[in-house]
């Protein structure tokens, strides 16, 4: 019985122990009046973090108040997101990291900055 014990005992110190899988990482760039991917592909249920960067000559934001919404974060990643307003808000030269679950559906992005999103910055997050 001593060496059965032994035997288990030594098995269970040698099983590798796997850590949990980090979440994806994405990169939206802000530019002056684009999104760099302009349609952001994610996949529903899956942890993601999305990397903003605001590569712009002044402040962007990422606006999508259904996406960021609809998506399952915890309260530090939700107050980057400013909220009830779903908005990601950069200065130049301005990154932030927003982790998130997404759920499955289709929404809309912009700039709210004046007139941004008539310029072009706009986009879309595809969820499937």
């Amino acid at each position: 019985m001593r060496i059965l014990s032994f035997t288990l005992a030594a098995l269970a110190l040698s099983v590798p122990v796997i850590a949990a899988e980090a979440p994806a990482k994405v990169t939206v760039t802000l530019a002056n009046f684009s999104f760099t991917p302009a349609d952001l592909h994610l996949h529903a249920g899956q942890s993601v973090t999305i990397h903003f960067t605001n590569g712009g000559s002044g402040g962007h934001d990422f606006t999508a108040p259904e996406f960021f919404a609809a998506a399952t974060m915890d309260a530090a990643n939700r107050a980057r997101v400013e909220g009830a307003k779903g908005r990601v808000s950069l200065g130049k030269g301005e990154s932030s990291d927003v982790t998130l679950t997404p759920r499955a559906g289709t929404y809309k992005a912009h700039c709210s900055h004046f007139m941004h999103s008539s310029l072009g910055m706009t986009g879309k997050v595809v969820v499937d």
